[in-house]
């Protein structure tokens, strides 16, 4: 059900950039804006894992140097079929964990220095087991298309003085609607490109519970994570700050907050593991 949701809102995303391309850009204003979020998306697909450890300032670790955690990854990962990732540690106290690379075999799981010393033996698998789950999912690259497509929508509403306006071509977009569209379009592409994050970590949870065996462990862990986040404050960039485990910066909520979200609400996510669980 969770791929059905993902597949609805990747369709309405695609409709969307066609609608208004075609509208505001036609062909070659589609063209221009894809290639352009296409190339800046590029380079951060396939340099994300040491373009975010930079950004969090953490070091990568071996088995000598953190043989439990190290010990902990393998083993997971050996259960959810998965190469050996990378293995880092942020030196954070707030506690987070985060996940990136572009494919399982280029892969690093990420933990901070305070969530070694805030959860318990289970409550950190499930935290490894749910970072796992976003590489078996290939949630790295879903994240990589969809910001592609929202930054083609906002890259034809920041260039559409370009072709609004040129000549008098019957078909030349209406200037008024062609406003209206350029202001509303990015927001409509941002929503749905915060929707599919959203399921994307449900299904994290689910198949991470499923990797570690203990959905109330992870659920725990939620818990413990959300409130350390409002508590430490932790010094990252906003643009990797959607990848931890729990956003360490913005604090889910409800109502037209929640929209606007990468995450859902954590007690949203506990109460589905803690169904998984029963």
């Amino acid at each position: 059900m969770n791929n059905v949701k993902v597949f609805a809102l990747m369709a309405g995303l695609t409709a969307l950039f066609g609608g208004i391309g075609a509208y505001l850009g036609g062909q070659g204003g589609m063209l221009i804006a894809l290639l352009f979020a296409g190339l800046m998306n590029f380079v951060m697909y396939y340099k994300s894992s040491s373009m975010v450890l930079r950004m969090y300032g953490a070091r990568t670790v071996t088995a000598a140097e953190a043989p439990e955690l190290y010990a902990m990854v393998d083993r997971l990962r050996q259960r959810a079929g998965l190469p050996m990732p990378t293995v880092a540690i942020a030196p954070e106290a707030q506690p987070n964990a985060f996940a990136t690379g572009r494919n399982p075999e280029h892969a690093v799981v990420c933990v901070t220095e305070g969530i070694l010393q805030s959860l318990t033996r289970e409550e950190l698998e499930g935290v490894i087991a749910h970072e796992l789950a976003h590489i078996k999912n290939r949630d790295m690259l879903l994240q990589t298309v969809t910001a592609t497509m929202a930054g083609a929508i906002t890259n034809l509403a920041n260039f559409a003085f370009l072709f609004v306006g040129r000549g008098d071509d019957e078909d030349s977009p209406n200037p008024i609607a062609a406003i209206a569209m350029m202001i509303v379009a990015p927001i409509a592409a941002m929503l749905i490109q915060m929707a599919i994050s959203r399921q994307r970590e449900f299904k994290a949870d689910a198949v991470g519970a499923e990797i570690c065996g203990r959905p109330l462990a992870l659920a725990s862990a939620l818990q413990t994570l959300e409130r350390g986040a409002q508590r430490i404050p932790m010094h990252v960039s906003p643009a990797v700050a959607p990848l931890a485990q729990v956003n360490p910066l913005a604090f889910s909520g409800g109502g037209v907050a929640k929209l606007f979200s990468t995450h859902p609400p954590t007690e949203e996510r506990v109460a589905r593991l803690r169904s998984l669980a029963a």
